[in-house]
């Protein structure tokens, strides 16, 4: 390995920098390199939202994201702002209740109902940036599950039940994809 590049994104309040925060922090509780940036629209709620993470097991020269390995698109606006940085090599994550994946795109789609799961299973949508935390952690080869579930109790100390459930479902949404 010498670069992953991750991005995230999606609207305020949906948790996308907690999950480039958790990101940071397992490549960290691994001995690995990372940078995170985040830019985000003025709205305190309910705006544009994006992380961008690299971790690598070198020193990082850039930490922007230009060709996404994982992109985990949390909207539809999200995914049409940041779908054409894919290449047929990126997988891209998406909430199908948010996302119309596009066919034109060369990129792994893999489903990922974050929203709908949190809502059914843990009664609540708010779960759903875990789930797609759970989700995503499948896919990472260079960060151990238990380092993400380290960081995700670091970063977010309440609810740690729900939260470790909500990492769960979403580890089991893609087990077939990995």
């Amino acid at each position: 390995m010498s670069r992953t590049e991750i991005l995230i994104s999606g609207y305020g309040g949906q948790g996308v920098v907690r999950l480039g925060q958790i990101l940071g922090q397992a490549a960290v509780n691994e001995g690995l390199f990372t940078t995170m940036l985040i830019s985000h629209g003025t709205e305190t709620r309910g705006g544009y939202v994006r992380s961008q993470v690299v971790i690598s097991d070198r020193f990082i020269d850039s930490p922007v994201v230009e060709c996404p390995d994982f992109f985990c698109a949390l909207s539809g606006v999200a995914y049409g702002r940041f779908k054409g940085l894919c290449t047929s090599e990126s997988a891209i994550l998406y909430d199908p209740g948010q996302v119309e994946p596009d066919d034109s795109v060369a990129a792994r789609h893999l489903a990922v109902p974050a929203e709908a799961a949190g809502r059914e299973q843990l009664g609540n949508e708010l779960f759903a940036n875990v789930i797609m935390l759970g989700a995503l952690s499948g896919q990472l080869p260079l960060i151990s599950t238990g380092s993400i579930v380290r960081a995700l109790y670091e970063r977010i100390p309440r609810f740690p039940e729900k939260n470790l459930q909500a990492f769960n479902i979403g580890w089991a949404m893609l087990a077939d994809a990995r």
